[in-house]
């Protein structure tokens, strides 16, 4: 007797994960933007964001969740001085049901963030930590870490479909032509600074690669992250430091060097009047949370 098999039809279907990334930003971190063909999912553990979605703004505080779709450009920076806490996970997925979750904020609820805990934890047992791009597979990873971080996914995913108090958030309104080009000098003074993070370059080199006056440069930058041009500098110096102390890869005299500091002194006076703590102390957290 043959008997009859009824295929299961799955709903969501992730068929690749890009990046799992849980970051710590500092609370005047600005993220000058990109577009992908995949999905990002972007969920705010801590603080509050402003974030830009093609030409749509919104704000997305602790506890809120925010999809991209793919090709969608965007962008965010912290909003009220707070430092956030961010996990952003890209993925794959043509599955239909996603189109439900263009243009969407979710605030999750408890089982929710179970769920996406579950994800990174998954993750962490799967993939070297810090995660890397592309992601490193662990030699040590126990049997089914890589199924369960596509399970525990979906599984989440699932659960935000079948909910039906959840709408779309209405985004602010576009800003004016004149703030659209200041944000873009923004955006593009954020990239050099990028570009030269372990070299010296000064304001003047600034606003001659960008055309233009020192003036317009320094006022439109600080209105824009309130900081001064050569602080916020220093800021990304810092949390490129603090991300290679993660990895533990170098020494703080190689980080020194990589970051352009004349000397580990110097390097290491800067690390504690911007992130509260010396290079060693940092390091040290770092590892206490990795064993908790």
């Amino acid at each position: 007797m043959t008997h009859r098999r009824t295929p299961l039809r799955p709903v969501i279907v992730i068929h690749k994960m890009i990046t799992m990334y849980y970051y710590e930003f500092g609370k005047h971190f600005v993220f000058s933007g990109e577009s992908h063909d995949f999905w990002e999912l972007l969920y705010v553990d801590k603080g509050e964001l402003e974030v830009w979605a093609d030409d749509r703004c919104y704000r997305v505080g602790q506890g809120s969740l925010i999809f991209h779709k793919p090709n969608e450009f965007h962008k965010f920076h912290a909003e009220n001085g707070i430092a956030p806490n961010v996990i952003v996970l890209t993925f794959d997925c043509r599955s239909k049901a996603m189109k439900r979750f263009e243009n969407t904020v979710i605030m999750l609820r408890d089982e929710e963030r179970n769920l996406l805990a579950k994800v990174i934890k998954e993750g962490v047992a799967a993939f070297e930590f810090p995660f890397h791009y592309p992601l490193l597979r662990r030699a040590d990873a126990p049997v089914g870490a890589e199924q369960l971080v596509k399970l525990h996914l979906e599984t989440l995913l699932i659960h935000l479909l079948r909910r039906n108090d959840w709408h779309k958030e209405t985004p602010k309104l576009t800003r004016p032509a004149k703030e659209k080009e200041y944000d873009a000098l923004t955006t593009e003074t954020i990239r050099l600074l990028g570009e030269s993070i372990g070299t010296h370059i000064t304001l003047e080199q600034l606003s001659e690669k960008l055309n233009v006056s020192k003036t317009v440069l320094k006022d439109v930058f600080k209105h824009n992250t309130g900081q001064t041009v050569m602080e916020f500098f220093s800021y990304l110096k810092m949390e490129k430091a603090k991300l290679l102390i993660r990895e533990a890869a170098h020494n703080f005299t190689e980080i020194s060097a990589l970051l352009g500091f004349s000397s580990v002194h110097v390097f290491s006076k800067a690390f504690k009047r911007i992130v509260d703590m010396t290079p060693s102390e940092y390091a040290k957290s770092v590892r206490g949370r990795l064993q908790a």
